[in-house]
């Protein structure tokens, strides 16, 4: 299991950004692939995207392509989700996780989870 503590929800307007951080303060958090998921209110958990070790190498759910962006600092061990153009489906508790297996390939098995961040977006 990976510690990880997500930081950054919060309220916005429909059409605002912001700007999601996960640490995870692990020792070979640069090997692990890392994602984020979101579930809202009376529905499951969806995937929302995900970028592996290196950086370079990402993934996006339809719904959030071109508006959200997943990046990571290897040095700061932290993973980042900028949301952009951001509408009111979008609310929901945002959760990052990892796939600690050291560099791995797609798919992904997600198994560290954070406790999640809550953001709401107001039409």
């Amino acid at each position: 299991q990976v510690q990880l503590v997500e930081s950054g929800g919060g309220l916005v307007q429909a059409g605002g950004s912001l700007r999601l951080s996960c640490a995870a303060p692990g020792r070979t958090f640069s090997s692990y692939t890392m994602g984020w998921f979101r579930q809202a209110p009376g529905k499951e958990r969806e995937f929302v995207a995900a970028i592996k070790w290196g950086g370079s190498t990402t993934d996006y759910a339809d719904s959030v392509k071109g508006r959200f962006t997943i990046s990571r600092d290897n040095t700061k061990k932290t993973v980042y989700l900028q949301m952009s153009s951001l509408r009111p489906e979008d609310t929901a508790i945002y959760y990052c996780a990892a796939d600690p297996r050291p560099y791995a390939g797609w798919p992904s098995t997600f198994n560290s989870w954070g406790q999640g961040t809550q953001v709401t977006v107001s039409s």
